[in-house]
């Protein structure tokens, strides 16, 4: 499915040479946008027979992405428009991901909602040990940053900050596996870790 989009009241040569390249057997929606500047909403009908003369559009679909106007008409019908596929999970399925996934994205939301702004650009979250024992969960986490400085800001004074974090995370992860969870987090100062790729590959980016 390709989505074709205009601006409200205008069509250049631009957008004729680009329609020019859609193949004619492939499905296209025309997507009008900006409609929200138009002054007087009549005067989009006539652009509108006009456009629906250039190409036998699937759909001609008036928008504003600036006010978000009939964009759930559009998703409805990009929805209708696309063949159904096989299905790629089993349906009782949730998701693709382990539990080592979930207990690094828990403390990673932590980091986000306590650290905000203070947040490290370069910062991850890093699981070095998931073992079951029993009904109890032990994890072992690291949260890597580049410099000391860095480091100062996850802690927090007396590393109040890393164990209120901490603490917040293991409660969202006891309650997502119903059992008990020990975590422990350490930050650790890896300078330039993005170009260091055994880090990279344990992270899952290579």
């Amino acid at each position: 499915m390709v989505l074709f989009v205009v601006e409200a009241s205008r069509f250049g040569p631009e957008d004729h040479a680009a329609l020019e390249r859609i193949p004619p057997q492939q499905k296209v929606i025309a997507v009008v946008n900006k409609v929200d500047t138009l002054k007087r909403r009549a005067d989009l009908i006539p652009f509108l027979d006009r456009l629906a003369k250039t190409r036998d559009f699937a759909a001609v679909v008036p928008v504003s992405a600036l006010t978000g106007r009939n964009l759930p008409a559009l998703l409805r019908v990009i929805a209708e428009a696309l063949p159904e596929g096989p299905a790629v999970y089993p349906e009782d399925q949730l998701t693709d991901r382990d539990e080592r996934f979930f207990a690094a994205e828990a403390l990673r939301e932590k980091l986000f909602e306590t650290l905000g702004e203070e947040l490290p650009y370069r910062c991850e979250v890093m699981i070095d040990s998931f073992k079951e024992e029993g009904r109890l969960r032990r994890i072992e986490a690291s949260i890597l940053v580049e410099r000391e400085s860095q480091k100062a800001i996850v802690l927090g004074t007396r590393g109040e900050r890393l164990k209120q974090m901490a603490s917040a995370a293991r409660k969202d992860l006891e309650r997502l596996y119903q059992g008990k969870v020990y975590l422990g987090v350490w930050v650790k100062v890896r300078r330039a870790w993005t170009d260091d790729a055994r880090v990279l590959r344990q992270l899952g980016y290579e």
